[in-house]
């Protein structure tokens, strides 16, 4: 089908759960909670296994706009599947609040993706590689001028391929069940490799340099195996 974007408001959710639960609420998510988020306006974007975490899920879903994401969110986590599934989803989880409230960092850096996605038992196949740069507060606003204009080239150059680039959505959180961190000045992007190898033969020359003065903390890169449902996938 005919790629679109999505979305102009995103979150980045991830989920710290018990020892051994990952592979039980990745079934549940993947029969219970897909379709049934997209009947009431929410795009469910991915969702991954952490290659480099064993008992982290981390998945995305994307809105049309922020009142839209609180009436969605409203619906979903007050209708039937929800109650009938969230306290066996809720059993897995240690912490579910680890979650980023994006948008994309230009009009049109968000995911292009089909429509479809894999019937349940397909396999999804490659990895998604997250990059979340955690900025200095007086660097975000132009952050993503010159990720556009330096970064995003000197990655291009070394052959690394940019999926979408998301920065913090500052505006309320509307659903306050759900938290968010608040307190985030990210810049995310997202690329796709086949493998861990073919991912650590890419680096961009210069790139730490260049990062250097505007970045507040180490970078943290998530290595993401798609889950068998997931519309995004390697």
């Amino acid at each position: 089908m005919q790629a679109g974007t999505f979305s102009p408001i995103m979150e980045l959710r991830r989920y710290t759960l018990h020892p051994g639960q990952r592979d039980a609420l990745i079934t549940l998510f993947d029969r219970e909670f897909v379709e049934t988020q997209e009947a009431v306006g929410i795009e469910v974007i991915g969702q991954f296994r952490d290659l480099d975490a064993p008992d982290h899920f981390v998945w995305l879903r994307g809105f049309p706009d922020l009142q839209s994401r609180t009436e969605s969110l409203r619906a979903f986590y007050g209708g039937p599947v929800w109650q009938a599934h969230r306290s066996a989803a809720n059993a897995t989880m240690i912490d579910s609040d680890d979650v980023l409230l994006l948008r994309p960092g230009h009009p049109d850096s968000g995911f292009r993706l089909g429509r479809d996605r894999p019937a349940p038992g397909n396999g999804a196949g490659g990895i998604i590689v997250a990059t979340t740069w955690h900025l200095r507060p007086e660097t975000e606003a132009g952050f993503p001028e010159i990720f556009e204009t330096i970064l995003a080239p000197m990655l291009g150059d070394a052959g690394v391929p940019i999926l979408a680039s998301f920065a913090s959505e500052h505006g309320e959180n509307g659903f306050p069940a759900l938290p968010v961190r608040e307190d985030a000045r990210a810049f995310v992007w997202f690329s796709r490799f086949p493998d861990r190898t073919a991912y650590e033969r890419h680096a961009a020359p210069g790139l730490a340099d260049a990062l250097r003065p505007l970045l507040a903390r180490p970078p943290e890169v998530a290595l993401l195996s798609p889950t068998a449902r997931s519309r995004l996938r390697g």
